[in-house]
């Protein structure tokens, strides 16, 4: 199969290549002649790209005239670990890794006004301009947590958009309950919760005409192995590894997420909006009957919730009101 051209920033698929060669051996020291020829560069070069593992976290040994070998199977998201995994669905060979890449939805937008496949999947490492809704920013450690967008070009109206958000909320909720045991909360419309602490979102963006989307970027952000948090953060947000108290895998985690993925969006252009409103409101303690305040971008109100629209949007019933749906904003809590 002829290889697309790389997107500006893609890892170069022979990096690719030298992940996947000492991940599928470890402990095994190869030579760093032989591992030149096999990925088509220079001893030089080999050198380099291991040093490029190394700032990943990959414990990566150089022995002098002996060769290279890992110490464990590297927890990276290349494509080469994740294809074989993968093989099967509609993501397998569609994958975009960065090491470091501006956000993953700038990318899956890109491919997108490129004529990608829906298919295709852009991973990274880490991202430097990482953003949730509302204009509001990512935390994006290196190597710690699973950043990736999903390219989509489904045949739904634009004000069926929201429901994909809660697609991907569900099926990241699942990945996570597959993956620990732990049981993750869902928050109207895209954050991942445990302990009301936030763990992972979603991020919709789209390009569409009047009547018909062209195309939608569903970024899916969560915090695996973080420890630490900026300031502004840290009341408000955890990780897997701090609620398991355990080092993750976000290579394990990452292939069921994107099985759950094709399982959840499959339902979605089978059974409609339906299901997954039942679903979302049967896993989701903010769908009903939990005392919120909505801060939109005019007004901030209180009331109680209400379930969800057909087309997934929340009613909220307003303290001494009536129950209405709110197109967007901020839900949280109150007592």
């Amino acid at each position: 199969m002829t290889r697309p051209p790389l997107m500006p920033g893609e890892t170069d698929h022979r990096i690719d290549r030298l992940a996947t060669l000492l991940a599928t051996r470890p402990m095994l020291v190869i030579s760093g002649p032989r591992i030149a020829r096999e990925i088509g560069v220079t001893a030089r070069v080999v050198w380099l790209w291991a040093e490029k593992l190394r700032s990943l976290g990959v414990r990566v040994k150089g022995h002098p005239g002996a060769g290279y070998r890992v110490e464990e199977a590297p927890d990276v998201l290349v494509p080469g670990l994740l294809n074989p995994r993968l093989r099967g669905t509609m993501f397998h060979n569609h994958i975009h890794h960065f090491f470091k890449v501006g956000s993953t939805n700038d990318v899956a937008l890109e491919l997108g006004r490129r004529a990608a496949p829906q298919e295709a999947v852009a991973i990274a490492e880490e991202q430097t301009a990482g953003r949730g809704r509302v204009g509001r920013s990512w935390h994006s450690e290196k190597a710690r947590g699973i950043y990736a967008s999903v390219l989509l070009r489904p045949t739904v109206s634009p004000a069926a958009a929201p429901l994909l958000t809660l697609v991907a909320g569900l099926a990241a909720r699942d990945a996570v309950v597959q993956h620990t045991g732990l049981e993750p909360d869902l928050r109207w419309p895209n954050d991942l919760l445990l302990g009301g602490a936030k763990f992972g979102g979603i991020l919709t963006e789209m390009q569409a005409e009047p009547d018909r989307i062209r195309f939608v970027a569903v970024g899916i952000g969560i915090n695996v192995n973080h420890e630490r948090f900026p300031d502004d953060l840290a009341p408000e947000a955890t990780s897997l590894r701090r609620e398991t108290g355990r080092v993750q895998s976000r290579l394990e985690l990452l292939v069921r997420l994107l099985l759950e993925f094709e399982r959840h969006y499959n339902r979605f252009q089978v059974d409609g909006a339906a299901g997954v409103v039942e679903r979302f409101e049967r896993v989701s303690s903010f769908a009903r009957g939990k005392r919120v305040r909505i801060e939109t971008a005019t007004e901030t109100f209180t009331g109680t919730t209400d379930g969800l629209e057909p087309t997934g949007l929340l009613r909220v019933r307003r303290d001494g009101g009536q129950a209405e749906p709110v197109l967007s904003g901020v839900v949280r809590e109150v007592s």
